[in-house]
């Protein structure tokens, strides 16, 4: 019978933990979009008059780029995760990494406020 340490998959487990790691993850993509998206529509909405000039093509393309790197960030729950899987917390881990992606998400949710109240909604005139 061969052991494996306390911060180590079984072998042959690696690659089942990346499947339920993207499973999961790529599942709540969807969701980090939208609640992203939500934010942006609703600064629009509610500062709409404000807002007009800044709709611009430059800002469009600008606006691609972030959500890019939004994007970008939100794999960095992929290491976490699979860090979790790997340890004796396993079992706990799968139960209450929705709590990752909450937090994750809200930091997304203050980053893009910041963003637009510091940068967008000052300089439109």
């Amino acid at each position: 019978m061969q052991t494996h340490g306390p911060g180590s998959l079984p072998p042959g487990s690696t690659r089942e933990a990346m499947r339920d790691a993207v499973r999961y993850w790529e599942r709540g993509r969807l969701g980090y979009n939208l609640v992203l998206a939500a934010v942006v529509l609703a600064w629009i909405a509610i500062t709409w008059p404000h807002f007009r000039p800044a709709l611009t093509a430059k800002s469009g393309l600008l606006l691609l780029v972030l959500a890019a790197m939004a994007n970008a960030c939100y794999c960095a729950a992929y290491p976490v995760d699979l860090a979790m899987q790997a340890s004796a917390l396993r079992g706990a881990w799968k139960r209450w990494r929705i709590a990752l992606w909450c937090a994750g998400t809200l930091l997304a949710v203050v980053l893009a406020c910041y963003w637009i109240a510091d940068e967008i909604y000052p300089s439109v005139s």
